[in-house]
This record gives structure tokens, sequence and C-alpha cells, in this order.
């Protein structure tokens, strides 16, 4: 009976603070999902902690704390107003939306005790779950929940909750005074979105966060566009991709010297249209972009990085210790257990399809062999027939190694990255009983802007042209030869505080690359699962907006070429299609474990056609 009445009573908080949600954002529409995991919003559809049974006061101070915040931005928030302000740097984003987040909740729980009071717990046990209680330095207080909690308290009044004062107090006198005017600002101007977000953009620019905005100069554009930039960039450079110098990554993947013929026609065309490319680029649409010193068009169509001195290959054991990753790895299986069962049931269907192309068949009516029994009985009928034989026969099946490449940027944080880290431990536990190897692989960089790289960088006098200029982090979550029960565990280091960072994705997709063609398997699969184009603020700030792309583009190109390694893409919320020749593109993070197993199905069934149409044709003239 105390089971069935704390079912009762958890049913009844949920409708009610579904309820609550809509009447308090004005939203009658809004489809409300209680889920394990973090709290979020996706349109009109708003997801919040699932509760327990026993739904202790705290964990109901919480949840209604998350959804007061969910109602209060979709009240008093406005997307396009928002977005037309939104910084490039990744670091600059985050504290823009974090410094929006602080407004919404602010103006609405101003006449609200209530909604104040659970908005208070709910940042009082983000504060604890953090362990702000323990900094004791102020750089390991991120920035964006810093200047947001301190902008909250210029806005309230109130101050932050206890936990935080110690680690806030080393903030509170280091800002200078152009970022304490833009504070002011962005408090007086609350109640009009579009005038603190350009206070915000001030005080962005204060901290040297990002680039100032100018209004007046469509010259002197800053860095707002990033997004309609890229697109524009990833469209000049499919026109002129077939002219830009591959030199560099034709010898990382291995290019053959007859392969190479005709190189420097391709590298001369390159020159000229690149250096159009360059001279257009501020005045690429998308909105504006950020002054850069453009490099001479004889080495602006090469990709190199500054120094590799600092780049590291890793094993995910070698990254954190054994305690804190069956930590991380329980708090994995927590989060996804609505979701384990859905995408078992697909990997299920994936392992049947790929055993029955392993199954065994017989041939029959054979001069030698084993004694087929089963026709023995036309022998007794007629003795001048024969004795019939059979031979065991394997269905065509190649040995096959599929690689998964993570981008593990700080982008993917929260729930894609979460369920991207399930489908691979699923995956590969599914392919381990088929006999096909896997192994899992994931991508960011060491640091934030630039890391060791750009210091030393900085230490030679800042050279032109850099090129790729931070430190590069390849994680190893499983190899190959690896089998699963060992590698489980490290999974759940994807969901370590503090270690995704940027993401150079044409780097990483040519270490994948490499790692398979050094494999015996006949057949070889890379996977890449992303969020978004690649994106690193130290880079991208000395090099041309669309360096990283282009690389990437040419790396693409050339795997799909060379057809060593059958290469698939799947975007999150992102449209990975314009690179990739084999790719979907997906909404929602949920949707991931269907899409891969579906697009591994496809993998195989075309395999297995081919292997049918390999034997018909060796079998033709026979019959004839």
């Amino acid at each position: 009976m105390s089971g069935s009445k704390d079912n009762t009573r958890s049913e009844e908080f949920k409708r009610a603070t579904a309820g609550a949600l809509r009447a308090m954002a004005q939203e009658p529409e809004v489809q409300v999902a209680f889920q394990p995991g973090p709290s979020g919003l996706a349109g009109k559809r708003a997801r919040l902690p699932l509760p327990t049974r026993a739904l202790p006061p705290a964990e109901m101070a919480k949840l209604r704390g998350a959804a007061d915040s969910l109602a209060l931005r979709l009240r008093h928030h406005d997307d396009a107003v928002h977005v037309a302000r939104t910084p490039t740097p990744r670091e600059a984003k985050d504290v823009y939306d974090a410094l929006e987040q602080a407004r919404v909740e602010a103006v609405g729980s101003r006449h609200m005790a209530g909604v104040a009071a659970n908005l208070r717990a709910r940042l009082a046990d983000e504060c604890e779950a953090e362990g702000f209680d323990r900094m004791t330095r102020r750089e390991q207080l991120p920035v964006a929940a810093a200047l947001s909690m301190l902008a909250r308290e210029r806005m309230t009044g109130e101050i932050a909750p206890e936990l935080a004062r110690g680690v806030l107090d080393l903030w509170r006198d280091t800002l200078g005074e152009t970022a304490e005017v833009a504070m002011a600002e962005m408090a007086a101007a609350q109640n009009d979105q579009n005038a603190f977000a350009r206070a915000a953009r001030k005080l962005l620019a204060a901290l040297d966060l990002a680039e100032a905005e100018v209004d007046a100069e469509p010259d002197d554009q800053t860095e707002e566009g990033e997004d309609g930039g890229e697109q524009s960039g990833a469209q000049d450079n499919s026109q002129e991709g077939e002219g830009q110098s591959q030199s560099e990554t034709e010898s990382m993947l291995g290019a053959q010297p007859q392969e190479m013929e005709g190189q420097s026609a391709e590298d001369e065309t390159g020159d000229s249209s690149e250096e159009d490319a360059a001279a257009e680029g501020d005045d690429r649409p998308g909105g504006p972009q950020p002054r850069r010193e453009r490099p001479g068009a004889e080495v602006e169509g090469t990709y190199r990085a500054y120094t590799r001195a600092f780049d590291e290959e890793i094993s995910a054991e070698d990254l954190c210790d054994p305690d804190e990753l069956a930590r991380l790895r329980q708090q994995l299986d927590q989060q996804l257990q609505h979701l384990q069962g859905v995408v078992s049931k697909l990997a299920n269907r994936l392992q049947r399809r790929l055993l029955a192309q392993q199954t065994r068949a017989w041939e029959f009516d054979l001069d030698e062999g084993m004694l087929d029994a089963g026709r023995l009985a036309r022998v007794v009928v007629n003795p001048l027939l024969s004795l019939s034989y059979k031979r065991e026969r394997d269905t065509e099946f190649r040995d096959t190694v599929v690689s998964l490449l993570i981008d593990n940027s700080g982008s993917m944080r929260g729930r894609p990255i979460t369920v991207a880290a399930m489908c691979g431990d699923i995956l590969a536990r599914t392919l381990e009983r088929c006999s096909v190897k896997v192994e899992i692989l994931g991508f960011t960089t060491r640091a934030w802007k630039g890391g060791q790289s750009r210091e030393r960088w900085v230490a030679e006098g800042k050279p032109r042209n850099p090129g790729r200029l931070n430190d590069l982090r390849h994680i190893v979550y499983k190899s190959a030869d690896a089998p699963w029960r060992r590698a489980r565990k490290n999974l759940g280091l994807m969901l370590r505080e503090g270690l995704l960072k940027e993401n150079i994705d044409g780097e990483a997709l040519l270490w994948a690359y490499r790692r398979l063609l050094a494999r015996a398997e006949h057949r070889r699969i890379l996977m890449v699962i992303s969020d978004g184009a690649p994106v690193d603020d130290s880079t991208l700030s000395v090099n041309p907006g669309n360096y990283l792309e282009k690389h990437l583009r040419e790396v693409i190109r050339d795997i799909e070429h060379r057809d060593f390694v059958e290469l698939v893409a799947i975007g999150i919320g992102h449209d990975v299609t314009r690179y990739y020749r084999r790719a979907v593109t997906i909404v929602d993070a949920e949707e991931l474990g269907g899409t891969m197993m579906k697009k591994l199905s496809e993998l195989f069934d075309e395999d297995l056609a081919a292997a049918w149409a390999r034997a018909s044709a060796e079998r033709a003239p026979l019959v004839a």
C-alpha cells in the first residue's frame, strides 16, 4: 500500500508541476516530460528530472526551481533577439547564455516570492553539486557561473548562496571599471532584452571574451554570426575545393606517388580562388566577422599545425582514476535507464541480421564430401543411382571493424554526450557478439583558447599564418582488440566535468582513419557523431574563418575518394550532409541510438547484397 501511495503522490506532484509551468509561461501547448538527467528546453518541449517515489522536500524544491526556470525563460525570453547578438567564441557564448538566464529569472521572480525561493533553492543545490565551497582559487570557478551570479546579485539585490560566496569574493574586485559599468547597465536594462544584450556584449568585450560590437561601420564588423559565416565559407569551399592544395592531407592519408600527379596544377588554380575568398571574407552573410590578418595566397590553402609537441593520444583510464571512472559509469547508467530498453531492442535486431548473414549453408549432390543421409532412400529404391554427398559452406561475411568517433566538444555537454556514450556502449556490446571488432574514440582539445601551443606562439613573437593553434587531445575509450567488459567503465569519462572543450574535426578524422588503415580486417567502417562544424577560437582568431572547415572537407573528400574505409556521419542538430556523402541529421539526441543501428544495418545489408551478387556470378557458368 505504501508503494501505491508514493506512486500516487509522485504522479500528482508531476501533474501539478507541469500545470504550474504552463500557467506561468502562459503557453498551454507546452509539452512537459519527466526523464532522468538534467532539465532542458527545446522549442515547446520542456524536460524535467524524473522525481523519486519518496519525494523528500529538498527534491521537491529542486524540481519546482527547475520548472520555474524553464517557465520564466518561455515567458520572458525572445530567441530572435538573443541569437542576433550571440558571440562566436565558445566561452563567450556560454557566459552570454548564462547572463540571459539570470535576467529572465530575476525579472520573472520579482513579484513572486514562492518562485524566488524555488530558484534560490535550485541555485544552492547547483553550487553544492559543483563543489563551489571547496574552491580556493579564482580560476576554479567557471567564468559563466561567476558572472551570472554577480549579475544576479546586481539585478535582484540578493547575495549569492553561502556555498559560493568564498570563491565569488575572489572575482568581485578583479573585473575592472569598464566591466563594472557594463554590469550596472545590465541591471538597469533587465526589463529590456535588447538593451540587456547590448550591455552583456560590452561586459564580454571588457573582459576580452569577445570582440566589441561596432554598429556603424560594416567593414569593422564583429563576430556575432559564426553560423552564417561558416555556412557561406562552406559553400565557397565546395565550389573551389578541387583547386585547393592538398599536399599535407595527401601525405597524412598515405598517398601513393601516382596519386600525386597533377598536384601542382591544382595548387596553381587553388591559389587565386582562395585569395578571392580571403578578400571577400569580411563580407560573408550571416552576421559580422572579426578582422583577421589575411595570409598570403601561397600558404592559405595548406593546413598545418603550429606545433604538435603538446598534442596527446591517451587512453581513457589514464585521464581518470578507477574510483571516479566507476562513479561516472554509474551516473551514466542512472541517467539512461529509460533509453536502455529501446536501444537494446534495436541492437538485438541488428544482431539477428548480422548473425543471419553468417549462417552456414550446405551444398548438395556433390561427388565427394560427407554422405548425405537424407538422400539414401532413393539409392535403396534404385541401386543404380550413385551415392550423394554434401559439404558445409560458409556464407561470405567479411571480417569487419567499426570505429565510432565521437565529438567531445563543449557543445555536446549534457544530453547529447550522455546519449552518445550509452549508444557507443550498446553498439560495442552488440557487435562483439557478432564477431565484429569495435573501437570507440573521442576528440577534443587539452585547453580552451590555445593552451601551450598558443603560449609558444606568443613567446616566439606571434609569427603570421601559424595554422592550428591549440593542443589536441585524442581519447581511446575502447580499442578494437579490447573486450567490451574491460572498456565498459571508460565510457563514463565523457560525463566528466571539464573534459569537453574545442573540436578540430579534420585532424581527428585523419587520426581515426589511420588507425583503421592499420587494421587487418577486410572491411573497415568509420562512423562519426558530431553536433557542429569544427570550432577552435584560438585557431580561427588568427586564420581565415573557414580554415578548419576547409581542412575537414579536404579530409572527407580524400577518404571517400580512396574507398579504403566506409565513412558515415550522424549530425545532432547540425547538417552534416553538406560535408559527408553518406550522412544523416537528427534533431534530438534521443534519436541517436535508432539512427546508429539503422545506418549500420544499411551498410551490412549492402555488403550482403554484394556478396550474393558475387556468389551468383561465380555459379552462373556452372548453371549454364
